[in-house]
């Protein structure tokens, strides 16, 4: 224990979600057997673990790049991909490592039914966030997306609608959104489609973050799930810090006996919590 004797612990409900791990799991296995892997987009949006993947022979490329790939493996990643991705993957004779979050497919299902049945269909969801981009592919682009709900201020919608939510974001806030598109007099058939092991720790990081003096919350800059679990901590705990990668921890964040709690996203990976909590025992 360094001189400041922190009192530090790992919230234990932090970390990948099954998703994640699925997809993980099925890479590190492939990559163990044929020493490289595709993998179309970042895998999980934590840069440490993608350079921790990459080092194993995981490589990343964009859509652009399928175009010209062929005879290859390539691994979608829990966020799901549009139909056509699929559609040139045959056409390429690219063999799919399908790692889509079985919760993100049931969602591409139901969209594409609602589509399929003439629905006008809104999503609130993070503009080209890749499981989103999946989701609009579902209505060939036709679906209205909108991350605030400012944006519908001046929008030529429909009478009735459906609307839909990317898995990752806060549930309060799609509530929220629904009632708001309900009291401007629209006909909402609202589907609440967030992640239950997303939404329970919205429930749960109150609690755990009311008990320390600081918290540390790890997690990758571009993760959405990482930016709304950030203000759960934040607003019941305002000693909260964000950081990516130890190199961003500071001594000057903390004070002597503090007892500091460290939480993450669904797709920050334990081994790095872990990394931060050794660092900071040595304060």
């Amino acid at each position: 224990m360094g001189e400041y004797q922190l009192q530090v612990t790992i919230d234990a409900d932090s970390g990948f979600c099954f998703g994640v791990v699925y997809a993980i799991d099925m890479a590190e296995e492939i990559l163990a057997e044929d020493g490289y892997l595709y993998c179309l987009g970042d895998i999980v949006h934590n840069d440490e673990e993608v350079d921790r993947l990459k080092a194993l022979g995981l490589r990343i490329i964009e859509h652009a790049d399928l175009v010209d790939l062929h005879d290859e493996k390539v691994l979608i990643r829990a966020h799901g991909e549009a139909p056509e991705t699929y559609r040139i993957a045959l056409e390429n004779n690219i063999t799919l490592i399908d790692a889509s979050c079985p919760v993100v497919l049931k969602l591409q299902n139901r969209i594409k039914t609602s589509y399929d049945n003439n629905e006008k269909i809104l999503i609130f969801g993070k503009h080209g966030h890749a499981e989103v981009v999946g989701l609009e592919g579902q209505t060939n682009g036709n679906a209205l997306v909108f991350q605030d709900i400012s944006e519908l201020d001046n929008a030529d919608l429909p009478a009735n609608f459906t609307l839909y939510s990317q898995t990752t974001k806060s549930m309060e806030k799609f509530y929220h959104v629904k009632d708001e598109l309900l009291s401007r007099g629209y006909e909402v058939k609202a589907n609440d489609t967030i992640c239950r092991q997303v939404s329970n720790r919205d429930k749960d990081l109150p609690a755990f973050v009311a008990k320390f003096d600081k918290i540390v919350f790890v997690s990758g800059k571009k993760s959405s799930n990482g930016k709304v679990l950030y203000e759960v901590c934040r607003k019941h705990n305002p000693n909260t810090y964000f950081i990516s990668s130890v190199s961003e921890l500071d001594k000057n964040m903390f004070a002597a006996g503090d007892k500091v709690g460290i939480a993450g996203a669904t797709s920050s990976p334990m081994w790095l919590m872990q990394m931060v909590k050794a660092e900071l025992e040595t304060y």
